[in-house]
Formats: C-alpha cells, sequence, structure tokens
C-alpha cells in the first residue's frame, strides 16, 4: 500500500466526488458523451481507502468477534440465553435491516457526513458496550453498533468507488471484498485473544481508539461532497420504512427459528410480517415521485445477482465458522484461545487467494472467479463434512478449512467488483447498501438455517450428526449458488472498449 501512497502525493486533498465511478468511465472505456480520462493520470494516495477499510474491518469483525467472548460476557453480566442471542442477534438485525437507507442516506446528503456520523455513532456505541453493567445496556449499545455499521458502510464503499479510478479502484474493490470474509474469520482469533488478554471488554474498547482515529483521518482527507440543498425532502421515507421493518422482521423470524423453533407464533408471525411487507415494499416504490430504490436498480444485472450471490456465500461462510467453532471446543477439546488460533489457517487461505485473484481478474473476470471458488469451496465443506466425528484438528478440520478458504478468497473479490462494475456515481451508497444487505442477512440467514438442519447441538452425538449434515445441505446451496452465477452474473471478460478495466488486477499488488 505504501508504493500506492507515494505515487500520488498531489491529489491528497482532491474530494472524492470528482473521480471516475463506474465501469464506462474507466481508462480505455468510449462510452458515448463521455471524455476517457487521460491514461497516465496522477494516482491518488491510498489514505482516504485506508480510513474507509479499518472502519469496514471493524463493523465485519463485530459480526463475529463476540461469538468466542460471550461465555465471559455471560458469567460477568448473568446473561439468560435470551439475553445471549440478543447480545448478536441486536446488531445483525439493525447492521443489515437498515443499510439500504444508510446507502440512500449517503447519497441524497454528502457522504463524507454521512461516514462521519456512522462512525462516530458506532465508536461510542462500542464505549458503551464495553463499559455495560446490565444485559440491557449491553443489546441495546449493540443494536446502536449495528445502526452506526448501516451508515457508515454503504457512506465508505461510496467514498472509495468515486475517489478511486482505473487499476486503484479495481485494488480497492478487491480489498474491500477480501475484508468481508477475512474479518468474520479473524473475529473468532481475536475475540479470543482479546477476551483471554484483557477481558471481554477489550473486544468493545479496542474499536474506541481506531474509530477516533478515523474520524480525525476522515475529516482531514476526504473532502465535503456536493452540497445537497432539500436532499432529506427526496427521502422515500414509507418505503424506507416499509423496507427496513420487512428486514428486521425477516431476521427477526430467521433468528427465532433458532430460539423458539419454526412452529413457536413469535418465529411465524415475524415471518408473515416479514412476507407483507417486502410484498408491499415495490408497490409503494412504484408509486413513490424519488423511491429509496429506484426501478432502474433492479435493471442493474451484475449488482442484483452479484449482491444475491453474496447473501449465499456470506451464509455459508458465517454458518461454516459457527459450526465449527462449537465442534472444535465441544469434540477438539480445543479451549477458546486455541480455537481462534485454529481458524488461522483459514483466514490465510482466504488471503492468499485473494491476492491470487486480485491479479488475475482482469484477464480471468468475476464470473470464472466465483464458478471456480464455488467448486473449491464445495469440496472444502464435503471435507468437513466427510470429517464429522473426528477429534484430530490437523486431519479432520484443517483440509476442508483450506479449501473453503481458497474458494472464498477469489469470491468476495469477484464479487465486489462484479457488483459495482457498473453503477453510476449518483447511487454508488444505494448499491453498496444493497451488496451489503446481502452480506448481513446472508450472515443472519446462515447461522439460522445451518443450525436448523444441523438440530440437536447441545450432544456430542447430536454434533456429530448435524455436523456432517449441515455440510452436506450447504454444499447443496453452493451447486444452486453456481448454477444462479453461470445464468446471472455477467461475464465481465476485458473487451475492446474497456481494456483498460480489463488490466486492473493484473499487478495491482506488485506496485
Amino acid at each position: 500500500m505504501s508504493a500506492h501512497h507515494a505515487a500520488a502525493p498531489a491529489a491528497r486533498t482532491h474530494g472524492y466526488q470528482h473521480a471516475p465511478v463506474h465501469a464506462d468511465a474507466l481508462p480505455g472505456s468510449h462510452a458515448s458523451g463521455q471524455p476517457s480520462p487521460v491514461p497516465d493520470e496522477p494516482r491518488r494516495p491510498w489514505t482516504v481507502f485506508a480510513f474507509m477499510i479499518a472502519a469496514q474491518f471493524m463493523v465485519v469483525l463485530d459480526v463475529s468477534v463476540v461469538n468466542v467472548a460471550l461465555p465471559s460476557i455471560g458469567e460477568s453480566l448473568q446473561l439468560s440465553a435470551a439475553d445471549h442471542q440478543w447480545t448478536i442477534s441486536a446488531y445483525v438485525l439493525l447492521s443489515g435491516g437498515l443499510l439500504l437507507l444508510g446507502g440512500r442516506i449517503a447519497d441524497l446528503l454528502d457522504r463524507r457526513g454521512a461516514f462521519l456520523a456512522g462512525i462516530a455513532l458506532f465508536t461510542a456505541a462500542s464505549l458503551v458496550s464495553g463499559l455495560a453493567q446490565t444485559p440491557l445496556t449491553l443489546i441495546l449499545a449493540r443494536a446502536a453498533q449495528g445502526a452506526g455499521a448501516a451508515l457508515l458502510t454503504p457512506a465508505a464503499l461510496s467514498i472509495i468507488t468515486t475517489y478511486y479510478a482505473g487499476k486503484q479502484r479495481q485494488t480497492a474493490l478487491a480489498v474491500w471484498g477480501t475484508v468481508g470474509s477475512l474479518g468474520i474469520a479473524a473475529g473468532v482469533l481475536f475475540g479470543g485473544a482479546l477476551t483471554s488478554a484483557l477481558g471481554w471488554r477489550a473486544v468493545f474498547f479496542i474499536n474506541v481508539p481506531i474509530g477516533i482515529a478515523v474520524v480525525l483521518g476522515t475529516l482531514r482527507t476526504v473532502a465535503h461532497g456536493d452540497s445537497r440543498t432539500g436532499a432529506l425532502r427526496r427521502l422515500d421515507v414509507p418505503g424506507a420504512l416499509t423496507l427496513v421493518f420487512g428486514l428486521l422482521a425477516l431476521v427477526f423470524g430467521i433468528e427465532a427459528t433458532r430460539s423458539a423453533g419454526w412452529a413457536a407464533p413469535r418465529t411465524w408471525l415475524a415471518l408473515t410480517a416479514a412476507t407483507v411487507l417486502l410484498i408491499a415494499f415495490p408497490r409503494l416504490e412504484r408509486r413513490a415521485a424519488d423511491p429509496l430504490v429506484p426501478p432502474s436498480t433492479w435493471r442493474m444485472r451484475s449488482l442484483v445477482s452479484a449482491s444475491a450471490v453474496m447473501a449465499g456465500v456470506t451464509g455459508v461462510v458465517v454458518g461454516a465458522i459457527f459450526l465449527t467453532s462449537l465442534y472444535l471446543q465441544a469434540l477438539v477439546g480445543s479451549s477458546p484461545v486455541v480455537a481462534g488460533l485454529q481458524f488461522l489457517p483459514l483466514a490465510a487461505a482466504i488471503t492468499l487467494a485473494a491476492a491470487a485473484a486480485s491479479a488475475v481478474i482482469g484477464h480471468l473476470g468475476a464470473r470464472t472467479l466465483i464458478l471456480g471458488g464455488l467448486v473449491v469451496m464445495a469440496a472444502g465443506v464435503l471435507l468437513l463434512a466427510a470429517g464429522a466425528g473426528g477429534t484430530t484438528y490437523a486431519a479432520d478440520v484443517l483440509p476442508g478449512f483450506l479449501l473453503v478458504g481458497a474458494g472464498v478468497g477469489p469470491m468476495f473479490v469477484a464479487i465486489a467488483v462484479a457488483a459495482m462494475s457498473d453503477v453510476p456515481a449518483e447511487r454508488a451508497g444505494l448499491a453498496s447498501g444493497l451488496m451489503m444487505t446481502g452480506h448481513e442477512i446472508g450472515a443472519a440467514l446462515g447461522v439460522a438455517a445451518l443450525t436448523a438442519v444441523a438440530g440437536d447441538l447441545a450432544t456430542s452425538a447430536g454434533l456429530i450428526d448435524g455436523y456432517g449434515r449441515a455440510f452436506a445441505v450447504t454444499a447443496a446451496v453452493l451447486a444452486a449458488l453456481f448454477v444462479l452465477t453461470a445464468l446471472a452474473v455477467p461475464g465481465g471478460e476485458p473487451t475492446a472498449g474497456t481494456s483498460g478495466h480489463g488490466a486492473h488486477g493484473h499487478g495491482a499488488h506488485g506496485r
């Protein structure tokens, strides 16, 4: 990254709103009505990206970092079984349910202001979480963390896609995609290490100095966006409320299948409410003067299809990490710290595979990388299923981990690039919100669905049986995602009109 930073010191004070944003505006494009940028346009510093990715890494980390700390939190605050669930669910509910609204706010208002508001809320909520003395305080603070994440994530990605262009933009999107999977795996490791060394409160306190540094750095490096007088009046409040509460009801219902079962009244009432609200949403949008999700958004084939694949892949990854964390501690006999260390090979495989994918995506295309990653990942989960009942980490878990990581790394790189490839600047926030909604909703759905498939996880026999069954079903889900990708995700191969874009990944990490 330092070499990139040194390449363009003169660009440090440029506002992000001046940069090209979508594929047609990249070097080598010939879109009508848009001049092609100068091929040797000065590269912009990586400082802005560093602050955006630091914030996003905290957001993704907090999906899983609390899992390992939960036993210590439960002992300290006397959490009930429901409190345990809501400590996790409150974050996922708010971050997933509010992402599209956060993206729309970032587009209608100043992206910089939306990002700063989100990171400030996330940081303050992290401090309150660390200071919490009661379960209710902790759960409410976790919900506030999720709301802050929903505001900062689409704003951060919008800033990145409108500040960088060409090879830099390709590299930035690739790293962003990698963080989506790497952060979830790293959260298990960091959660165990911080809890063991400094206590569970450190899991939340660590966000505070990072958040403050990001706020100060953003104030210095990111310029104000265009003035949007009266933009709040354009916000589609009925559509926003319908979508937000529909998504909240959906995630609530999914989570309830774990804690209460499919037949419980709160489960089917929540899922029924979600169905009604989400069916009503497109009808409201068709009548809205300025809809939350403009109808033309759904015609962006790359964005919609890639977001759907993002949901499925994230669900598989998060569900696999959740189940394997239980398996390692209950059957292999690993302590929380050792279990966290045992996820290191998974994180390393993701990182190395993502780096390799970033170097070749311009030549192979996004769809090819996603398809290849799905095949490799399916082989990995089948290996994990075959190892069910084994008690040796190196023989029964590690081989599957390595293959899963090798498949996940390229996919998250390619999905991020494919989703944002043809998004215009004025919808970058909404598009990133849609893609990351797939990420968050997929995470909630994956854990709930795989846990429901696994069944009884309280006994060793039930865990062994459920572990193998869940990963066998996961392989079938990956096969379905393979078909969806082959039919719906655009190829993304370089063409004569986008040759500059096609070369973005090549050498991006070597300069």
